[in-house]
């Protein structure tokens, strides 16, 4: 039996139709992941994005891995517990640092895993997508 030239046509063309409906659905998904990545990246600059902050990571960087109890931080970069306490709120809040209790003291640390992600983040657009920053201008200091 030979089958019908229209009827083939037809069956290729429906089970044409689902496939690219899936295909579909995945790039939206994946617009959708790479949308909220970047808007979880964006909340996360916002937040070093005070001076204060920036100044706390960097100091929790430096003494990375132990990291350093609330008042010690404080001490360091003159800033009062109160005002203190908001920002590492913040930074908290947005994971770039990590809190433990020790007894009475929280010590906090940097979040070296979700720093290496935005750091990387960064890096793949202007270090390897179109070279607009060349890679070993900033691994290597001069």
């Amino acid at each position: 039996m030979v089958a019908h030239p229209v009827r083939h046509s037809i069956k290729k063309l429906l089970t044409a139709q689902p496939y690219f409906y899936y295909c579909r659905n995945m790039e939206i998904k994946a617009r959708a992941a790479n949308e909220q990545k970047v808007s979880r990246y964006a909340d996360m600059f916002a937040a070093m994005g005070a001076e204060p902050r920036l100044r706390i990571v960097r100091l929790l960087l430096a003494a990375h891995p132990e990291g350093m109890v609330v008042g010690e931080i404080g001490e360091e970069l003159e800033i009062a517990n109160s005002t203190l306490s908001h920002h590492l709120d913040k930074l908290k809040n947005e994971d770039l640092v990590e809190v433990r209790r020790e007894g009475t003291f929280l010590r906090y640390s940097a979040n070296a895993r979700a720093l290496s992600e935005l750091l990387g983040f960064l890096y793949a657009e202007c270090c390897t997508r179109n070279k607009a920053v060349e890679p070993q201008s900033i691994v290597c200091c001069k």
